[in-house]
């Protein structure tokens, strides 16, 4: 075994240059993943540090007990609290203080006249408490509001916005309110919680604007005195609490409101990049093993003189798995040291396209570091174990014969095994797909297709590479000619090289093509649901915004330009025990703007008691029309509906529909999130939207849009989560252009006499370089065609098994220019990857290559 080991680290101090691929692919592989694990962790620990401080004075918390969680939400909705049990709670022994904590949505409008915030994170207002030790936020600068119409933001918020203090600007609640900022504050010691931003203000105002009536609050908050610990505060509040209000420490909340992002954003936002992480190692599998395959298949001489001379398979095994194990354990070493740049990187990055990253120092814990580390390892051991057992296989009567050509790839074994796999894979999505619609199916079917790829890759590559390389011959003579052969020299080795970018392009399309579906789907949905002419929203997603006024419908209908004008709002109830998303409208307004199908009942006649859900509803709860069921409501109180209608289509309009009368005693503060609105006839589609523009110019200047401009913002988000997963993917695909170098240069070093003797018999340095280059560019064509039908079959499974899996119709559509863009991409990605080869096997000195054996 010392003997290997001399060996392995001799044969790597001579042939440095072999390696240098693997080390880098290994390097940016662990270095991703080690960045994504510093940067959860930093993340968590500064959150937790940050809700810690900002909850630090308030020893309990007063709130409604029951929730109403809608399906697609995690956080649900609770009954406001009586402000008059302040009174109470000031009573208990023990208690030092307590204030009303009044909450609701407030979208501050910057300098420039455009909303702040709304983009994901919510967008919050409420009450300024007086008492800094209760006070989540900390006044940093001006003063408390002390009338109507002061308020107090937060200084991130104010930054973004360009305010100051004195500034005069408007508040949507969603009614426009007028304000002026009188101070600006932190939250624990950062200037906003992320891209939350708050508005606080005096308590009669939050109660005006935020709140259904006079005396609610979302919660209260409790100081405890000298000696009296949280928990014994809570003990002592308890039996004074109504029915159906809790108490909880401030421990508790904390936890709460950490959990609420660790758990939730956090856990989504490190799972996302540590499945791109998986993508990049993976490609760097397919890199590592190239290379280690090709070194052995050079050294077959030099493996077989030393069998000749003793040495074990074992020992020759041994020793290429200690020069995978040197390179494993110094690259990973290093990628640890580049994770850690990355999330320092980070650090700094985020605040720059506005998601502050909470300032303090990383925090590098031992899984952070010994989980990568691992990683690496194990994925570098792994790809070259089996080059390894191939070279210990090496028989030592090869030292007295040359290197025969590579025909492995295309054994019929292969083409068997490959085919199977693929008729199961195509049997398995199908089934997933059509029979019975599971994303679990579905999922297993594309790991096949992945697998019956790869396996067909070396079969494949033969023809593939003719057909691909057949216009060389005629564009580029015989320099076209040898490239094309030099890439059908070995299949496997081609298949290896191409497979590596394969991965990376079929993931960039199956992306493309799910992102195109998507916006197909969307555009489908308003097409077919939104009859109206123009759509007034807000432009948020997530939780933020305010919504849009519900008196803005009303005044755009008084408009003489317009015939129709509905606002879609939300309402929350229990329907039957299950949390469910109610469209609060006018029923027979939204029957005239949007395509709600074949309606079975009346939609004219709902009232205060009458409910209209759809056909699918319906049949899930067996309920027609005529039928009663029963709603309980964020206040406590349930009511008995009578099924009005039954309608067909539910895209826009929502599963469940009921007036504003219905809604307004149970109300909280409420908003719409849409208006629709259609003009009379005659009316030009430029004169329509112009009175309506001016009718919302008072209402916070909400975005009108015609009805494709709605569709094509509705799915704005979607080219925002392309480009960040095209900024992810560009990792996997460099470490597949080092690949394809790699394996250039390894190949260029095993071919040094017959790239001498070709430039002995006429063949010039440029003629050289093109060669290569082409050769290069040939596999990455064989990868990236390979990879463009995989991602496109990977982007149907996903968008049919998401169909069968959902409520919603969606439409599959292939972005015709999008998908040409990578496979340019790609292919230039290959002229890159053949350059620094292709000048290297250009300045080879002609007699030294025709003598090297």
């Amino acid at each position: 075994m010392n003997a290997a080991v001399r060996i392995s680290v001799s044969s790597l101090r001579a042939h440095k240059r072999r390696f240098a691929g693997t080390f880098l692919a290994v390097l940016l592989g662990v270095a991703f993943l080690a960045g994504t694990l510093v940067m959860g962790d930093t993340l968590r620990a500064s959150f937790d540090t940050m809700f810690g401080n900002a909850t630090s004075g308030t020893d309990a918390v007063v709130r409604s007990a029951d929730t109403i969680t809608t399906p697609g939400e995690s956080e649900g909705v609770r009954q406001p609290v009586d402000t008059n049990l302040v009174r109470t709670i000031d009573e208990t022994p023990g208690v030092a203080a307590a204030v009303p904590n009044i909450q609701g949505a407030g979208q501050l409008v910057g300098a420039n006249g455009k909303p702040i915030g709304g983009q994901g994170p919510p967008t919050l207002a409420g009450n300024w408490i007086d008492d800094p030790k209760l006070n989540s936020y900390q006044l940093a600068e001006g003063r408390a509001p002390s009338k109507s119409g002061e308020v107090v933001v937060n200084r991130g918020a104010a930054e973004t916005g360009d305010l100051k203090i004195g500034d005069t600007t408007t508040l949507r609640t969603p009614d426009p309110v007028k304000v002026t900022v009188v101070g600006l504050a932190t939250f624990g010691g950062e200037d906003g919680m992320a891209q939350v931003t708050f508005t606080g203000m005096t308590q009669a105002d939050a109660e005006k604007y935020l709140t259904a009536k006079p005396g609610e609050a979302a919660s209260i908050q409790v100081r405890a005195g000298p000696g009296t610990s949280q928990q014994e505060l809570v003990d002592a509040l308890t039996p004074v609490l109504p029915k159906g209000i809790e108490a909880i420490t401030g421990q508790e909340l904390a936890e709460e409101n950490n959990d609420m992002i660790s758990g939730q954003f956090l856990s989504l936002f490190t799972t996302f990049l540590l499945v791109f992480s998986g993508v990049a190692l993976l490609v760097a599998t397919f890199s590592i093993h190239n290379t280690f395959a090709i070194v052995v298949a050079q050294r077959t001489r030099e493996n077989a003189l030393l069998r000749a001379l003793g040495a074990s398979r074992r020992q020759v095994t041994a020793s290429t798995l200690v020069e995978a194990s040197v390179v494993a354990v110094a690259a990973s070493a290093a990628g640890l040291a580049g994770g850690i740049g990355i999330a320092a990187g980070l650090q700094i990055l985020f605040p720059a396209i506005g998601f502050p990253f909470p300032e303090g120092d990383l925090v590098i814990s031992g899984l952070s570091m010994i989980l990568p580390l691992a990683v690496g390892i194990v994925v570098c051991l792994g790809s070259a174990l089996l080059p390894a057992v191939r070279a210990g296989r090496t028989a030592p009567l090869a030292a007295l014969r040359e290197t025969s050509v590579d025909q492995s790839g295309t054994s019929r074994t292969r083409a068997v095994v490959g085919t199977g796999l693929a008729a199961l894979a195509v049997a398995v999505t199908l089934t997933g797909v059509i029979v019975s619609p599971s994303l679990w199916l579905a999922g297993t079917g594309a790991l096949l297709a992945l697998a019956a790829f790869v396996v067909l890759g070396p079969v494949a590559s033969t023809t593939a590479v003719r057909v691909l390389g057949s216009p060389l011959d005629r564009l580029r003579g015989v320099t076209g000619g040898l490239a094309r052969r030099n890439a059908l020299r070995s299949p496997r080795r081609t298949a290896a090289t191409a497979s590596a970018l394969m991965i990376g392009v079929a993931v960039v399309s199956l992306f493309t093509v799910f992102g195109a579906s998507l916006k197909a789907t969307m555009d489908q949905t308003v097409s077919r649901s939104f009859a109206g002419d123009v759509a007034v929203s807000t432009p948020s997603f997530g939780a933020g915004g305010s919504g849009l006024s519900p008196g803005l419908a009303g005044a755009i209908a008084e408009r003489p330009e317009v015939d129709t004008a509905v606002g879609l709002g939300r309402g929350v109830a229990e329907v039957d025990g299950k949390g469910r998303a109610l469209t609060v409208t006018d029923p027979t307004a939204l029957a005239r703007t949007f395509d709600l199908g074949k309606v079975r009942g009346s939609l004219r006649n709902l009232g205060s008691d009458g409910i209209a859900i759809t056909e699918n509803e319906a049949d899930k709860q067996g309920l027609k029309t005529g039928d009663t069921t029963r709603l309980a409501f964020t206040d406590g109180k349930k009511e008995t509906f009578t099924v009005r209608a039954v309608y067909g289509q539910s895209e826009l309009a929502g599963d469940y529909v009921i007036t504003r009368d219905a809604w307004a005693p149970h109300r909280t503060q409420d908003s719409d999130t849409l208006v629709a609105v259609t003009f009379k006839d005659g009316v030009s589609a430029a004169d329509g939207k112009t009175a309506v523009e001016k009718v919302s110019a008072a209402y916070g200047n909400p975005e009108v849009q015609t009805r494709d401009e709605y569709a094509q913002s509705s799915a704005g988000g979607i080219d925002m989560m392309l480009t960040l997963i095209y900024a992810l993917l560009a990792l996997a695909v460099l470490i597949a252009l080092l690949g394809i170098a790699n394996t250039l240069t390894l190949a260029v070093h095993e071919r040094t006499r017959e790239l001498g003797l070709l430039r002995a018999v006429g063949q010039t340095r440029s003629q050289l370089r093109a060669m290569v280059r082409w050769e290069s560019v040939l596999v990455a064509a064989f990868g990236t065609v390979g990879g463009l039908g995989l991602g496109g079959f990977l982007g149907w499974v996903l968008v049919k098994a998401s169909d069968g899996a959902s409520d919603s119709a969606f439409a599959f559509a292939l972005p015709p220019v999008q998908l040409t863009v990578v496979a340019l991409v790609g292919l230039a990605a290959g002229a890159l990857a053949g350059w620094r080869p292709a000048r290297r096997a250009a300045r080879l000195d002609v007699l030294r290559a025709i003598a090297t054996e």
